[in-house]
C-alpha cells in the first residue's frame, strides 16, 4: 500500500524533503508575502512576518515551560490569531500541539491531557477557567511569557513522516481517539483538494466558519491560505448567523466554508434577505449531505452553488468533492487527485459499479495510527486503506452518493432500511428547515424510525405537517420507509463542529422511551 501511496502522490506532482517541518507553510512566506496580510480578525490584522514573529514567541514560551523535542502541547484556543501561530511555531520547536474542542466538559479535557501525557497547555484568555484543574503548566495566550519570549526560532530537524500535529476524533462510540498527523499531511491538502478545487491566490481571504480544531477548519482556515500566501478571516466566538453575516461585510472573504447546518442557519436568519456576500467567489460544504432542497435556495439568494465534498479528521481533509461547474445533486462529488477510492462488500471485495458498498480511501495525507489504541487503528487502518464505515454508490461517472452507515442498516417492521435515506428524502419538503431520521429501540427492543424536525415556521408543527411528511416519505420511497413518530423542536441540537449531534437525539429518545416504558 505504501507503493499505492507514493504512486498516488508521484501522479500529482508532490515532493517534499525528507527532512521538513510543517511550519513552513508559516514561514516559507517570509521570503514574498512578509508584509501581505495573514490574519484578519475583529482585534485587527497580522502580517505574515508579525505572525511567525507571534509563532517563534509561541514556540519559545513551550521549550521555557520545559517543554521538549517530540513532547505533546493542547491548545484549547477559540479562532484568533494566536492560534495558526500556536499551531506553527509549536511545531517548529518540534513539539505536537493537540487541537482540542472548545466545547469538551472538565472530564473530558482531563482525559486529554492524560492520554496525550501533554507536557504543557496553552489556552486562550476566555477559556482559562475550563484549565483551571490543569496538571501541566497552563500558558495563556495573551500571556507575559509570550510577550517576553524571543521572537527568533530555529526550526526543529523533524522528518517528514515524524508526527506533527493531533486530533481527537469526535468519540461517537467511546473516548475519542487521538487521530497522529504527520508534517507531510498539510501540505498535502494543500497540494491536492486546495489547489484543484479551490483554485486559491494570494488575493483569496478565507472564511471557515467550522473552528481551527475541526479537522475541516484546519485546512480551511491555517494550511491552505499559508500555503499559497492568502489570508484567513477568523472569528473568535459563536458564529452565530448575524456575526457571521458582521464579518462578511467588514472584512470581504472570497471563499467561505461552511456545513449544511451552517448553509441552513445563515439562509434561515432575518438578515439573509439584506446579507451582501458579492465578495465570495466560492462556497465549499462539507462532513454532512446537503440536500437539494437548501442547494437551490443558497444559489437563488446568492447566486453560488454550493460545492460538497467529504473528508475526515483521519484523512485530515477532502478527498471526495464536486466542483463549481460540475455537480450532482446530492453527491460527495469524484475523487480528489492524489486520493484513491473504493467501495467493498461485508468480504472485502470490490463491489460492481452502482452497487453499495463500504468506502475505504487512502491517500498521503491519512493518519497511520490512532494514538494508544492498537484495537481500533487494527479496526481502522487496513493495510494502508482507511475503511470509513461509510456505505456508498458510485455511479459510471464517478460520483460518490452516500446511503449511510454501514452499521446504521436496520430492520423495522420485518424490513430492512437505511435511516439516512428517508432524512435525506424528508429534506426535500417545502416545510422542513432541518431533519434527523434514527433508528431508535422500543421497550420491547423492537426498532422503530424517529424523526425530530425543524420546521421552517413552528406554526406548521403539529399533527397536520406529521401525517404530511409520512406520506411524503412512502411516496418517495416505498411505502415501509417512513418515519413512525415525528417529534418537532425548535432547533436541533448540534455538535462541537456544527454536526448534528445524534447522540443527543438517541439520549432524547431513550429517555422519552423509558418514560413511556
Amino acid at each position: 500500500m505504501t507503493n499505492t501511496v507514493a504512486e498516488l502522490a508521484r501522479q500529482v506532482g508532490f515532493d517534499l524533503p525528507e527532512t521538513y517541518n510543517a511550519s513552513r507553510l508559516l514561514w516559507d512566506n517570509l521570503q514574498t508575502n512578509a508584509e501581505r496580510v495573514a490574519v484578519h480578525h475583529a482585534s485587527g490584522t497580522l502580517t505574515y512576518a508579525a505572525l511567525a514573529d507571534l509563532a517563534a514567541r509561541i514556540g519559545n514560551a513551550f521549550l521555557n515551560a520545559g517543554c521538549s523535542r517530540g513532547d505533546r502541547v493542547m491548545l484549547l484556543m477559540d479562532d484568533e490569531p494566536a492560534y495558526p501561530a500556536a499551531i506553527m511555531g509549536a511545531m517548529r520547536a518540534g513539539l505536537v500541539p493537540l487541537l482540542i474542542n472548545i466545547q469538551s466538559p472538565s472530564d473530558l479535557l482531563a482525559f486529554f491531557e492524560e492520554d496525550s501525557d501533554a507536557k504543557a497547555v496553552l489556552v486562550s484568555p476566555d477559556l482559562a477557567d475550563q484549565m483551571q484543574d490543569a496538571s501541566r503548566p497552563m500558558l495563556r495566550s495573551d500571556g507575559p511569557e509570550i510577550v517576553k519570549a524571543s521572537p527568533s526560532l530555529s526550526e526543529a530537524p523533524t522528518m517528514r513522516t515524524d508526527m506533527a500535529f493531533w486530533m481527537y476524533s469526535s468519540g461517537s462510540t467511546g473516548k475519542p481517539k487521538g487521530v497522529v498527523h504527520k508534517h507531510e499531511d498539510a501540505a498535502y491538502t494543500a497540494h491536492t483538494y486546495a489547489r484543484d478545487i479551490l483554485k486559491l491566490t494570494p488575493d483569496d481571504i478565507c472564511f471557515s466558519v467550522p473552528k481551527i480544531y475541526f479537522a475541516y477548519g484546519f485546512g480551511n482556515a491555517v494550511a491552505f491560505p499559508m500555503a499559497v500566501g492568502a489570508s484567513a478571516l477568523l472569528l473568535t466566538g459563536r458564529p452565530t448567523p448575524d456575526r457571521c453575516f458582521d464579518a462578511i461585510e467588514a472584512h470581504k472573504p472570497t471563499v467561505l466554508f461552511g456545513l449544511p447546518t451552517v448553509y441552513t442557519a445563515l439562509i434561515s436568519h432575518a438578515d439573509a434577505e439584506m446579507a451582501d456576500l458579492s465578495s465570495v467567489r466560492l462556497c465549499i460544504s462539507a462532513a454532512e449531505v446537503l440536500s437539494s432542497e437548501l442547494a437551490d435556495s443558497w444559489r437563488q439568494r446568492f447566486g453560488h452553488r454550493i460545492v460538497e465534498g467529504l473528508g475526515s479528521t483521519e484523512m485530515l481533509h477532502i478527498y471526495l468533492s464536486n466542483d463549481e461547474d460540475t455537480q450532482k445533486p446530492g453527491s460527495a462529488g469524484r475523487v480528489v487527485p492524489g486520493y484513491a477510492v473504493r467501495l467493498v462488500d461485508g468480504e472485502g471485495q470490490l463491489v460492481p459499479v452502482g452497487s453499495e458498498g463500504i468506502m475505504e480511501v487512502c491517500g498521503l495525507s491519512g493518519a497511520e495510527y490512532y494514538w494508544n489504541r492498537p484495537d481500533k487503528t487494527a479496526e481502522t487502518m487496513r493495510n494502508g486503506w482507511l475503511y470509513t464505515g461509510d456505505q456508498f454508490t458510485c455511479d459510471e461517472d464517478g460520483f460518490y452518493f452516500f446511503k449511510g452507515r454501514a452499521d446504521d442498516l436496520v430492520k423495522v417492521s420485518g424490513q430492512w432500511v437505511y435511516p439516512l435515506e428517508i432524512e435525506l428524502a424528508l429534506a426535500e419538503h417545502p416545510k422542513v428547515r432541518e431533519i434527523c431520521v434514527q433508528a431508535v429501540p422500543l421497550a420491547d427492543q423492537r426498532m422503530t424510525l424517529t424523526a425530530w424536525v425543524t420546521p421552517k415556521s413552528q406554526t406548521d408543527a403539529g399533527d397536520g405537517l406529521a401525517r404530511e411528511l409520512k406520506d411524503f416519505a412512502k411516496a418517495q420511497l416505498l411505502p415501509h420507509k417512513y418515519p413512525r413518530t415525528i417529534h418537532f423542536l425548535d432547533h436541533l441540537p448540534k455538535t462541537g463542529t456544527d454536526k448534528i449531534d445524534r447522540q443527543a437525539l438517541r439520549a432524547l429518545a431513550a429517555d422519552q422511551i423509558g418514560s413511556v416504558a
